[in-house]
């Protein structure tokens, strides 16, 4: 595989990770309270009612623009849209955009990808696919990976990791009510809805301590995240959330500032409740990734040396 291929797999695997957890993972039921629709005044009310429509829709629309400045070559905007469904965590969803093609004129306009039964699904394009025997659909079973491995802790982080990947936009609702500084910024019009706009800040400390795969770190394990994260000198996250009228978040926007640059992502939501079905693609019209991986590493280490 050509290192630009390995390139759009790894964009694409960033941008999964996004679209099903963009800045962390919550316990679906550490917000629900029964709260009731309130006026823009009673922010906490308004965003725990959100909260709980959002997550009893299960899937939504959406629409989600991230990028990346001042980091050189990674660089860029990645655009998705589709399907995402969050009881149980499928989705169907399309990426373009300039991170994707990683400066490679011969680059796939658009990458679809697939999540079903905590596999991902990749579509490579055809001309990636002339060069997996025709195969142009890339599997990642990141739970067969890790048990694979017999590492313990690494499928104690691989696995918490997928059962928390049932994120949705209602999550990033309960980690904004975690918020020092939540307030009520106004009302504004949003892809023509009229909607209240809400803002808030969150450390890192803290939007790690909402995420349930740092529960199963090893503490040895957590220290160096912390420290791997502050050499990269974010400090935390910024969080808008526009609600609409009948109470579901229209928007949401996230910003991330670190020393090699910034990261923005815009995600647009409508149509809660859309059927998210996803399928996956025939058996004969895969790679796995993670077999591939392995038989390259035996392949080295059969090599003989000198």
């Amino acid at each position: 595989m050509s290192k630009s291929s390995w390139k759009r797999a790894g964009v694409a695997l960033t941008a999964v990770a996004v679209v099903t957890g963009v800045a962390g993972c919550q316990d679906g039921d550490s917000k629900a309270g029964g709260a009731k629709a309130a006026g823009p005044g009673d922010v906490t009310k308004v965003l725990t009612a959100a909260y709980e429509k959002t997550s009893a829709a299960k899937s939504a629309k959406v629409k989600m623009t991230m990028t990346m400045e001042g980091a050189g070559a990674d660089s860029g905007t990645a655009e998705l849209s589709g399907v995402q469904g969050w009881d149980p965590a499928v989705m169907d969803i399309t990426m373009k955009g300039s991170m994707l093609s990683a400066g490679d004129p011969e680059a796939p306009e658009q990458i679809r990808m697939l999540m079903l039964d905590n596999v991902m699904y990749m579509d490579m394009g055809a001309k990636q696919a002339a060069e997996m025997d025709g195969k142009r659909w890339m599997k990642l079973d990141l739970k067969a990976a890790a048990e694979a491995s017999g590492d313990k802790d690494l499928q104690k982080q691989m696995t918490g990791g997928l059962e928390s990947m049932n994120q949705d936009p209602a999550q990033q609702l309960a980690l904004l009510l975690d918020s020092p500084d939540l307030k009520h910024v106004g009302a504004e019009k949003i892809n023509g809805m009229e909607t209240q706009h809400y803002k808030g800040t969150l450390t890192f400390e803290q939007m790690l301590k909402a995420n349930e795969t740092s529960k199963v770190l090893p503490k040895e394990d957590y220290d160096k995240l912390i420290a791997n994260v502050k050499k990269t000198g974010l400090t935390g996250y910024e969080t808008e959330i526009w609600v609409n009228g009948d109470g579901y978040p229209a928007r949401m926007d996230i910003g991330m500032k670190m020393k090699q640059g910034s990261m923005t992502l815009r995600a647009d939501y409508s149509d809660y409740g859309a059927q998210a079905a996803v399928q996956a693609p025939p058996a004969g019209e895969t790679v796995d990734l993670f077999k591939m991986l392995k038989e390259i590493g035996q392949a080295g280490a059969e090599a003989p040396q000198g």
